[in-house]
């Protein structure tokens, strides 16, 4: 079973942007923690990261077609992006988003998210490890069927 786990903008930069909020691991350290999560759990992932909200949204769409689900951190767009919105609700297959930080706890734009209520569920707040509960979760979700 493929599944698929998204990078939002400024993600590429992990070990060198804002430590304080998303830590020291690079991007390359981060991804190969995750690949070993899903292999643990038997599962195919692909990783994707962009800088641009409509190559998220063609990704998106591409997934609908060959993944059991997506694991999603869509960084800044996941507070205004109508777009990402709409490409998950029509693609039909589970999404988790996902945030290394704690969007709640922050700056009051970050605590609205425009994708929560397309999504199976959100997990924020533990930084790499929110990724290692996303790929769990959706495995969790994609067994039960949900």
């Amino acid at each position: 079973m493929k599944i698929l786990v998204m990078h939002g903008p400024n993600l590429n930069l992990l070990g060198e942007r804002e430590p304080g909020y998303y830590g020291s691991d690079s991007f390359a350290s981060v991804n190969k923690e995750i690949e070993q999560k899903a292999a643990e759990l038997g599962l195919e992932c692909e990783i994707f990261q962009s800088n641009g909200e409509g190559e998220l949204i063609d990704k998106l769409h591409q997934a609908r077609l060959g993944c059991a689900g997506v694991v999603l951190n869509a960084g800044a767009y996941t507070h205004y992006s109508y777009a990402i919105r709409d490409a998950i609700a029509a693609i039909k297959i589970p999404v988790v988003e996902v945030h290394m930080s704690n969007i709640h706890a922050r700056d009051e734009f970050r605590h609205n998210s425009v994708i929560a209520a397309v999504c199976a569920g959100q997990i924020a707040g533990f930084g790499k490890n929110s990724y290692l509960l996303g790929v769990q979760a959706l495995n969790d979700i994609i067994k039960e069927g949900k």
